[in-house]
């Protein structure tokens, strides 16, 4: 069943700044993760795998790392013999998960939108990612994508959202940011902006609707 288009919302002058991972994107399915681990040879004892993942994930995030160098950082942890074959393969199967899109939360982006509301992204994410961000099917809703692999800064460092403020032309207290984790909503308020904690498109809906 399509779903039906919300109505309008308008937060002029403001500027609502998206996260990516979690928020427009669903996460990885049961099924990727599966595939994952079964690439990299660890579904018998998976837990090692998923810790060695996100420990390394920061140097990616920042752009410090390459893909190879993070795969290779993961199978050192591992003890495991991946060739070059392996880490294009892992890196296939591990982006591929993150490629998903939450309909309800495309459908508050489009009322925002329709609303006139300015709109931009900012995600913790590798440069690979940046094609999928900027030129993917929801990509010209944002008049501009920020990527923390191209800018070598991370959330939730201030720098990285006094970037994004002084990019976009506004002021402090006009930057209002979406993201699923808290501590990246607290580093925007602790610049002067007001963000919220992104758990479902019903909530941040109702929450855009009272903050307009």
């Amino acid at each position: 069943m399509t779903p039906t288009l919300p109505a309008p919302i308008s937060l002029a002058p403001s500027v609502v700044v998206f996260d990516y991972g979690e928020v427009i994107s669903r996460e990885p399915t049961d099924a990727d993760r599966a595939a994952l681990v079964e690439r990299a040879g660890a579904t018998a004892n998976p837990e090692p795998f998923w810790a060695s993942y996100w420990a390394h994930r920061l140097g990616l995030d920042r752009g410090t790392t390459s893909i190879a160098e993070y795969w290779q950082a993961v199978a050192a942890d591992l003890g495991a013999d991946w060739n070059v074959i392996d880490l294009h393969e892992l890196w296939a199967l591990d982006h591929r998960g993150w490629l998903s899109v939450d309909p309800g939360t495309l459908g508050v982006l489009h009322a925002l939108a329709a609303g006139g509301t300015r709109l931009a992204l900012l995600s913790n994410a590798g440069a690979d990612f940046s094609g999928w961000l900027r030129h993917g099917s929801f990509a010209p809703l944002f008049e501009r994508v920020f990527v923390s692999g191209e800018l070598g800064l991370v959330k939730p460092d201030a720098a990285i959202y006094e970037h994004v403020i002084d990019e976009l032309g506004i002021a402090a207290s006009d930057f209002v940011f979406i993201d699923n984790k808290a501590e990246n909503v607290e580093g925007a308020k602790a610049v002067g902006g007001d963000g919220h904690v992104f758990t479902d498109a019903s909530a941040l809906e109702a929450w855009l609707r009272a903050l307009a």
